[in-house]
């Protein structure tokens, strides 16, 4: 079995620090957005609401993540303009987690895109919120939480393991 492959720790939290910037402004037009009383705008009114269309772009992102993690923007942005300039790595990982949890992100905001389209009120803010927190933690102390998820996952043996190659 190949080994899976490795990145640099810094791109992840690069990527994490882009990501809780947008997340932080998708929440606050969500919060003085329609959002807050989904119920009362109609199907057209709740998906021109700003903070809505901000966050369908963030779950476009996190889905690009997901299905090409190596073509996805912030991946590129960091490895040619902020890697070059940086000392050369010295810490890497295994990419799996970092994926899975662009995941988890894409979980989160679409199910809060989802909900505020049929109208359950602060869907949209909270969905927005909870992914921020997630993006910040990651971006300021390095603590991916979707990482934990996938790694606990794993050590279950729900995910991330081939058939064994000792048989």
């Amino acid at each position: 079995m190949a080994d899976a492959p490795r990145i640099d720790v810094r791109g992840p939290r690069f990527v994490a620090s882009t990501t809780a910037v947008l997340l932080l402004v998708a929440t606050a037009l969500a919060l003085v957005g329609s959002s807050t009383g989904a119920t009362t705008g109609s199907l057209a009114e709740r998906a021109a609401d700003p903070g809505f269309l901000l966050l369908v772009v963030i779950a476009a992102l996190f889905l690009w993540s997901v299905v090409s993690p190596r073509t996805a923007p912030w991946a590129v942005l960091f490895r040619r303009v902020v890697q070059p300039r940086l000392s050369p790595a010295t810490e890497f990982e295994d990419a799996r987690p970092p994926r899975f949890a662009q995941g988890v992100g894409l979980l989160v905001t679409g199910a809060g895109l989802l909900l505020h389209l049929v109208g359950v009120p602060w869907a949209l803010p909270i969905a927005a919120a909870v992914a921020f927190v997630a993006a910040f933690l990651n971006a300021v102390f390095g603590l991916c939480l979707g990482c934990q998820l996938y790694l606990l996952l794993q050590r279950t043996g729900l995910i991330g393991r081939g058939p064994s190659a000792a048989t």
